[in-house]
């Protein structure tokens, strides 16, 4: 097996659902039934293997982390999937607002 086969870039890639449910609630330290919950509140959506088994992603992790934070210090899971889904919005319209900043600077710096 050679370094640039699909398996290695799948183990590389952030969105690959890699994770069981049981291994994605042991890494969190949580239940699945944790899992569960924010899946129904919509925070993520876990894909389904052939069998039907959810399957988590590193990215997917990192979020369901955020939500367990939230959770242990006394916030609603309803209430901590809203905020976690507003901190990423947040994030992505500021990421956006810096590239047309640079866009816009870039633009003006050239002579016409």
């Amino acid at each position: 097996m050679t370094a640039d086969t699909p398996l290695t870039g799948r183990l590389d890639d952030d969105d690959y659902p890699a994770y069981t449910m049981g291994r994605a609630a042991e890494m969190l330290g949580t239940t699945p039934g944790f899992l569960r919950a924010i899946g129904e509140a919509r925070l993520i959506t876990p894909l389904r293997s052939e069998g039907g088994h959810r399957r988590y992603s590193r990215y997917q992790l990192r979020i369901a982390a955020r939500a367990r934070e939230l959770v242990d210090q006394g916030t609603p899971v309803e209430a901590a999937c809203r905020i976690v889904i507003l901190e990423d919005q947040l994030e992505e319209a500021q990421r956006i607002n810096a590239e047309y900043r640079k866009a816009s600077s870039a633009s003006s710096d050239t002579p016409n």
